[in-house]
């Protein structure tokens, strides 16, 4: 895949040329094997992260690449059109990464974020739990204070460790990932009630269920876990008490972003194969592009995909900008992932009954291309978001005119009069 872009500099065109030669190396020959086979590739990991592609958007003095968000998502898109589900990993990865980089001391960033964000450790993020689906605000896995001393990683007393107990839903990475961003309960107030802790993957009682049995994403370990009394120092808490559902939320804006740009390079690589076999497959003596019922479908999926990836930079520079970017990352999160679904679709439909078949990918397309409507937030949650946004404002730029009286009804009122 090679999309002619915009790029604010040349250095971000270097880097998106570096993707894509890792991208069509490294990812793309071993796509269809893997997922079929269902084996989590944790050595991509590793190969993108000594390229310096695990931790773009965060600070070059913790390790990560300094790059604008406008950038990192166009690498996670030229991921994603070559494997998605790796596509899916490097942005939980930096979803798991958000808390530490924002809201963490100057100590707990010194330590944790530079393995992190250059690749050597793999993040995943706990959020969800299966009985509150959207409402991560009825979660129920708790953080309590012990009420003994506990000894810290460095041999220290640590008497206000606290000790987790639950269960985490949909975790990527799950059961293969080196730390958890984990979303805990510290009372029982429910909007901050919340707190936020790091937690090692090696930690004692911590353990992960058997990966879910996906319809797509097979290569990308997601499964539950079970913090049965996992004591976690006080130093490995992010941010204050309570603070972690404000956490939770802002890295959810940040996440969806992610997602979005993972949902526009599945349907870019959708599109690409669906195009390619056109050129080349014949009916009636010429190729099916030369169709015009089936020219007209390409030309359709080539403009969705074109826009969802405008919607995403649109709301990438909002947050480049330090402009309130929330509603724009619903938008952008819905308009991608329902683009995906409907290119997908008819990129099986261009290939007709082979497109049916797992010879060819778009099959797998479509499969992974539902989840993209339903994690990070269900797109049923986006429109939630976007309404109640635009409910309370602020208003566009044109609500001052249209609020306003009208003092002149037409162009030409003041001459008549």
């Amino acid at each position: 895949m090679s999309v002619s872009r915009l790029l604010p500099s040349e250095e971000a065109a270097e880097l998106l040329d570096l993707t894509r030669e890792i991208a069509d190396r490294a990812l793309a020959p071993r796509a269809c094997a893997d997922e079929a086979a269902e084996t989590f590739p944790r050595d991509v990991f590793h190969t993108l992260g000594r390229a310096g592609l695990l931790g773009l958007p965060y600070p070059a003095e913790f390790g990560g690449g300094g790059q604008p968000y406008e950038v990192y998502l166009q690498v996670v898109e030229e991921i994603a059109a070559r494997w998605a589900s790796i596509g899916v990993g490097v942005s939980v990865h930096a979803l798991s990464c958000f808390a530490l980089a924002t809201h963490g001391m100057e100590e707990q960033k010194a330590r944790w974020l530079p393995e992190l964000l250059e690749g050597e450790l793999l993040g995943a993020y706990c959020l969800s739990e299966s009985h509150a689906g959207s409402d991560p605000a009825a979660m129920r896995t708790s953080a309590r204070r012990s009420t003994g001393t506990h000894t810290d990683a460095d041999g220290g007393a640590d008497p206000g460790a606290y000790v987790l107990r639950g269960e985490k839903a949909w975790t990527t990475h799950g059961g293969h990932a080196d730390f958890y961003t984990v979303m805990a309960r510290t009372s029982e107030h429910r909007s901050r009630g919340v707190s936020c802790f790091l937690v090692p993957a090696g930690s004692s009682n911590l353990s992960a269920d058997p990966p879910e049995r996906k319809m797509g994403l097979t290569a990308q370990a997601t499964a539950t876990m079970r913090f049965d009394d996992v004591r976690v120092p006080a130093a490995q808490r992010i941010g204050d008490e309570g603070q972690g559902l404000a956490i939770a939320l802002a890295s959810l804006d940040a996440g969806r972003l992610g997602i979005a740009a993972v949902a526009v390079g599945l349907a870019q690589g959708a599109l690409d194969d669906a195009l390619a076999y056109a050129k080349e497959r014949e009916t009636f003596g010429r190729p099916i592009i030369d169709h015009q019922g089936l020219a007209f479908l390409l030309a359709d999926m080539a403009a969705a995909v074109e826009s969802a990836r405008a919607t995403v930079l649109a709301a990438a520079r909002r947050k480049d900008a330090g402009l309130p970017y929330s509603r724009e990352a619903s938008i952008a999160k819905l308009t991608a992932s329902e683009t995906a679904m409907r290119v997908t679709t008819d990129a099986v439909q261009v290939f007709g009954g082979a497109g049916y078949t797992r010879d060819f990918p778009v099959e797998r397309y479509m499969r992974e291309a539902k989840v993209m409507q339903i994690f990070e937030g269900t797109n049923q949650i986006q429109r939630m978001v976007i309404s109640r946004d635009l409910a309370r404002g602020p208003a566009g730029p044109a609500a001052h005119v249209l609020s306003q009286p009208c003092a002149m009804a037409h162009p030409y009122a003041e001459a008549r009069a």
